[in-house]
């Protein structure tokens, strides 16, 4: 062989070797910045007070539905001993064909109250159809001034995620809360918001709750016993933490599918490092979904301050809100609120409070809305993309208008 035909030869191995190493080296480029890409992804905060919100995964030359213009909300409504009947009309109100509802008779309720609920919702003929109610069978037992409320939330939120991630908002309620205003009214209000806003009340004085929540260590008996019984206190104590700001304010809340999951997935860590930390926190749920919202930047700024209900206390105030009556009808209404919180089982505020803002006519019935159909009525979907806002949708609008205004401007926000 000639030395011309070996130095071709060579060089012909040498440019093959070049552009397999040179490939390789591309190939490694490319799957190391895609797998930085990929560790470093979250799911995305659209900017936050932006008016009408846009959904990326339309096909762009296709007009949107109507009905992807309305938001969904997702439910949690719990209950305890004796609650049966009055979480069962509290749902009855709220049902709408576009949301999902979770719902829970915590481990102190009897067996057959328990049993009783499970029938209701597997053999109600709407429920079934729909598929929208659910309720957590295997119950929790739920402390109500220790963690376990905020665990048994976040059951909640869990399950939603899991089972239909087509909502927008996270409400939680009581029994013992009750709608002001028609659902309608609520998706009318909600359709125009950023869907990134959380209404929480909070704030960072914490005055006296420094020394006799925070501080004190206590352990909460509903993590690891089967019957429920108070907290009890431990020694010592602990400091005020200095990596993260307290905050404090309402247990319940209107809260954003985007900041749910965060909570849930807590890519960041601080949800579950918080969650640990309040653990030993008494009344927690009014502490731990504050704190959270309002040490990480991406989220404080979508926190409005307040909880979109209608509470009055007694003076000095309780661990519990006074119980709401007719006499309180007038400045419940006045308030534009979604909700109002306490009201007794079968209180005739309630009745009041079905015939004149909710157009009810029997506790058992849906609270009518643009849905409805069939006779009798509401025993029909017809367009689940439909609604039929009346005056509470203008109160309500009214209310969340000025609070969502405050927020843009930053004045009572995560202070």
């Amino acid at each position: 062989m000639s030395q011309d035909h070996k130095s071709h030869s060579m060089e012909k191995k040498w440019v093959f070797s070049f552009v397999v190493t040179s490939l390789a080296c591309v190939f490694l480029l490319a799957t190391s910045f895609n797998m930085g890409l990929m560790s470093s992804l979250r799911p995305p905060i659209n900017g936050t007070f932006s008016g009408f919100p846009t959904n990326d995964s339309k096909v762009a030359d296709q007009p949107p539905r109507e009905e992807d213009k309305l938001p969904r909300f997702a439910y949690l409504v719990s209950g305890s001993k004796g609650d049966l009947e009055s979480l069962w009309r509290t749902l009855r109100a709220l049902y709408h064909p576009r949301n999902q509802y979770i719902i829970h008779l915590d481990l102190e309720s009897p067996v057959e109250e328990r049993l009783e609920l499970a029938s209701r919702i597997n053999n109600d003929s709407m429920y079934s159809k729909i598929g929208n109610v659910y309720m957590i069978t295997k119950a929790n037992l739920v402390t109500y001034t220790g963690p376990t409320m905020v665990s048994n939330t976040l059951h909640a939120c869990a399950i939603l995620l899991k089972r239909n991630q087509d909502w927008d908002w996270f409400i939680n309620l009581s029994a013992s809360d009750y709608p002001l205003v028609t659902q309608d009214d609520l998706l009318y209000t909600f359709s125009t918001l950023d869907r990134n806003l959380n209404f929480i009340s909070h704030t960072s004085n914490l005055g006296w709750k420094n020394e006799k929540r925070a501080m004190p260590l206590m352990i909460d008996p509903g993590l690891y016993m089967l019957n429920k019984s108070n907290i009890f206190w431990v020694k010592p104590g602990r400091s005020l933490p200095a990596a993260f700001k307290l905050f404090a304010g309402s247990a319940w809340m209107v809260l954003s599918r985007s900041f749910v999951e965060y909570i849930i997935w807590g890519w960041d860590n601080l949800p579950r490092t918080l969650l640990m930390y309040f653990t030993n926190f008494v009344s927690s749920p009014e502490s731990y979904f504050h704190t959270v919202i309002c040490n990480v930047p991406e989220f404080s700024k979508t926190a409005v301050n307040h909880d979109l209900h209608f509470i009055t206390w007694h003076r000095p105030p309780r661990q519990h809100p006074r119980l709401l009556s007719l006499r309180d009808m007038r400045p419940m209404i006045a308030s534009g609120a979604a909700f109002g919180r306490k009201f007794r089982r079968n209180d005739r505020a309630l009745d009041k409070i079905d015939r004149e803002l909710l157009n009810r006519t029997n506790e058992a019935d849906f609270t009518p809305g643009g849905w409805c159909g069939g006779k009798p009525e509401c025993s029909v979907v017809e367009d689940v993309a439909k609604i039929t806002p009346g005056p509470g949708a203008e109160r309500l609008k009214g209310l969340v208008d000025r609070l969502v205004a405050e927020a843009k401007s930053g004045k009572n926000q995560c202070e």
